[in-house]
């Protein structure tokens, strides 16, 4: 017997009727997470997404650096996008709050660690990380990554692979705290490229700058001679992400 002669097994079973009428509904949660965050974010821009370590109180220095860049961010015109708990992404939502522009959080829900910090002009919620991934990247003008765990890793990594294969538009990725990273990029030159995995070049997709003041300039120069709205070919790329 050939595989195309096979019958799937089960496919009567109520059992699977019920679980693939369970999975439609997931999949209907799912597409109305994308719905419901692209209508709250879309009339918010320009925005910067702001990445960093849940764990850390108001007392470290990573946490005080992170809230004077978004004050910064948020007093030049852009709304601060985090990921709406507590450390770092509390710390991001905080200086936007106080500033001129919107201060954005987009939380998760998970079993441990992450709780809604207070300082949010526009709430959104999530299940699932994919669909909270997207709103990052979608409705950002630019990443400022501050020191953090696996998942401030994971929006770093996720945004440079959608730079590198041209799944997204090219927006500057700043790197803060040159003390932190640079094992990470020294890795990322010496073995990445000096072993051919990426293109030299493609060390260029994120940049260290340390100084406040210098993030935000840098921001509006990779936009002087463009705008903040996304270019038509880039619009067709951001449809794909």
């Amino acid at each position: 017997m050939s595989l195309r002669d096979k019958v799937p097994v089960g496919v009567d079973d109520p059992k699977d009727i019920m679980e693939n009428g369970r999975e439609a509904w997931r999949l209907l949660g799912i597409l109305s997470e994308f719905v419901e965050g692209a209508e709250r974010l879309s009339p918010i821009h320009p925005a910067v997404s702001m990445f960093g370590s849940a764990r850390l109180a108001p007392e470290h220095p990573y946490y005080q650096l992170a809230e004077r860049i978004a004050r910064k961010l948020s007093d030049a015109g852009f709304a601060v996008i985090s990921g709406g708990g507590p450390g770092i992404m509390e710390a991001a939502n905080k200086g936007a709050f106080f500033g001129r522009s919107p201060s954005v959080g987009l939380n998760i829900q998970l079993p441990h660690e992450q709780h809604a910090n207070p300082y949010q002009d526009v709430s959104q919620t999530f299940r699932h990380f994919f669909a909270r991934k997207y709103m990052f990247v979608r409705f950002a003008s630019a990443y400022v990554v501050m020191p953090g765990g696996f998942g401030t890793l994971d929006e770093l990594l996720e945004v440079m692979t959608l730079i590198q294969t041209g799944k997204s538009r090219r927006i500057p990725v700043i790197l803060v705290h040159r003390p932190f990273w640079q094992g990470f990029l020294d890795w990322l030159e010496a073995k990445l490229a000096g072993e051919g995995m990426i293109d030299p070049e493609d060390l260029q997709i994120a940049q260290v700058i340390d100084d406040p003041d210098a993030i935000v300039a840098a921001i509006f120069k990779h936009y002087e001679t463009r705008g903040f709205e996304p270019l038509p070919h880039e619009r067709q790329l951001m449809l794909q992400l």
